[in-house]
């Protein structure tokens, strides 16, 4: 089928979650926007966590957000662009790095007091 001709475009939309993925490709019309593309697909009847009414969507890991693209409902999908359909963040990334440090911190404190308890230990064996 020669897309050009028929005014279709072919897209694919995709979406992941936790334990899970799925890619469906289907046959728009030019004009078709990433929001409609996604309802087209009806990739949320598997996943019932997809919110339609407010959707985070990107094109290529390109953000729809309207600073350096459109927003999902203004962009007129293209010819063989990727929709992906983002989950909303479960932590701030600012807290899950200073968690992740937390541990570090806390792991090099107890690895730090199990090298201290051995050596008292090794040194009590000696003088008895």
């Amino acid at each position: 089928m020669n897309t050009k001709q028929s005014n279709e475009i072919q897209v694919e939309v995709v979406y992941a979650s936790p334990t899970k993925q799925k890619l469906v490709t289907l046959t728009v019309k030019q004009g078709t926007t990433a929001v409609e593309a996604v309802r087209l697909s009806n990739i949320a009847k598997d996943f019932p966590e997809i919110e339609m009414v407010n959707l985070d969507l990107g094109i290529f890991s390109q953000p729809l957000d309207g600073k350096g693209r459109p927003l999902p409902n203004e962009y007129a999908v293209q010819n063989l662009d990727r929709i992906e359909i983002y989950r909303p963040l479960t932590i701030d990334p600012m807290q899950a790095r200073l968690a992740r440090a937390e541990g570090k911190r806390l792991a090099k404190e107890a690895a730090k007091e199990a090298a201290k308890q051995a050596a008292k230990q090794r040194k009590d064996e000696h003088q008895a």
